[in-house]
């Protein structure tokens, strides 16, 4: 009798401790469940703006509480009619922007069909009673170095240089332009690259390129591209008068590196490295140069010519970011 009541005892103390361990697992369980359903919706809430299309962001009020003089768009295109009109029709919603300018280097002038449009896009978005004043800036050669020509008509001192097949939104560019303010001797913008010592040959520095996922791996960067970039405009004159000429012919007969021998001229003039803001960027036109075979190897090229040519590497490399923070919960 001792026996079986002892054993049911053992019987029932062991079921009580199953059903324990039941609960424990299911109470932990439904709390990994309520953890995983918060963290989903606070990425989802955080990243919600990637959702909307960049056509409908507002921008943000500017940091600076002072009224600058605005900036000027310098636009890159060529034989992308679709992919112009597209950038022109919204960055012309951007507060701050005085002008646009369309660097053309096509045989044949634009048309009436797309004057016609394109001026009629800047008109139908006034400022505060005054119009974006829109410009190209036609060029008979061909060549990569026309997107640093010197403009005469260009009543800013800031530019912000882009490429036809890439948007940001207003807030972005506008963020940008207020770091900028904050150094404007400085290229500020929003595509990352970055250099670093490869070999000591010979008592010669050989240098590396590195693309977006080198940025990445490292945590640094040396140079901001300038298909996204602000800048001042007095760097439009030094490129054309005062940059070494060699460094245009190389650019204009390989037509790759104008974007780095922008950021080698800015280096040198200022000993301080450029500055990357966070920001989206919606890639609108198929894939450019930086596809093919072979661009690391020949940005590599650029970067170690042009370091001969100065006569020393004029790129200082940082691992600092500029972070609107008014828009995201973690920066």
């Amino acid at each position: 009798m001792r026996g079986s009541c002892c054993g049911w005892n053992r019987r029932t103390e062991q079921r009580f401790r199953l059903l324990a361990i039941s609960t424990v697992k299911s109470v932990k369980l439904k709390l990994l469940l309520c953890c995983c359903v918060a963290l989903t919706l606070l990425a989802f809430s955080t990243s919600a703006s990637s959702f909307v299309l960049w056509s409908n962001q507002t921008p943000l009020p500017p940091l600076l509480s002072d009224s600058r003089r605005g900036y000027s768009i310098v636009m890159n295109t060529w034989k992308r009619y679709d992919l112009l009109k597209q950038s022109i029709k919204h960055y012309s919603s951007c507060p701050r922007l005085e002008s646009v300018h369309i660097v053309w280097s096509e045989p044949n002038p634009p048309s009436d069909i797309l004057l016609k449009f394109l001026h009629h896009v800047v008109k139908s978005k006034p400022k505060d009673g005054r119009q974006v004043k829109l410009r190209f800036d036609i060029n008979k050669e061909d060549s990569l170095n026309n997107r640093f020509k010197e403009i005469k008509d260009l009543e800013t001192d800031a530019v912000f240089s882009i490429d036809d097949d890439v948007i940001f939104p207003c807030s972005s560019v506008e963020f940008a332009f207020d770091v900028w303010q904050s150094a404007p001797d400085t290229m500020v913008g929003f595509v990352p690259r970055v250099h670093w010592l490869d070999s000591l040959k010979d008592n010669d520095d050989k240098f590396s390129y590195g693309g977006w996922w080198s940025v990445w791996w490292t945590g640094t960067y040396s140079m901001v591209l300038s298909k996204a970039a602000f800048f001042h405009k007095k760097y439009f004159n030094i490129y054309t008068n005062e940059m070494p000429s060699s460094i245009r012919e190389y650019i204009t007969k390989n037509r790759n590196c104008e974007d780095i021998a922008m950021s080698f001229l800015v280096a040198n003039a200022t000993g301080a490295p450029p500055i990357w803001v966070k920001g989206k960027i919606f890639e609108i036109g198929s894939t450019g140069i930086s596809s093919l075979g072979g661009h690391s190897e020949r940005r590599t090229e650029c970067v170690n010519r042009f370091a001969a040519v100065y006569g020393r590497m004029p790129l200082v490399s940082t691992s600092v970011k500029a972070v609107d923070s008014r828009n995201i919960w973690f920066w």
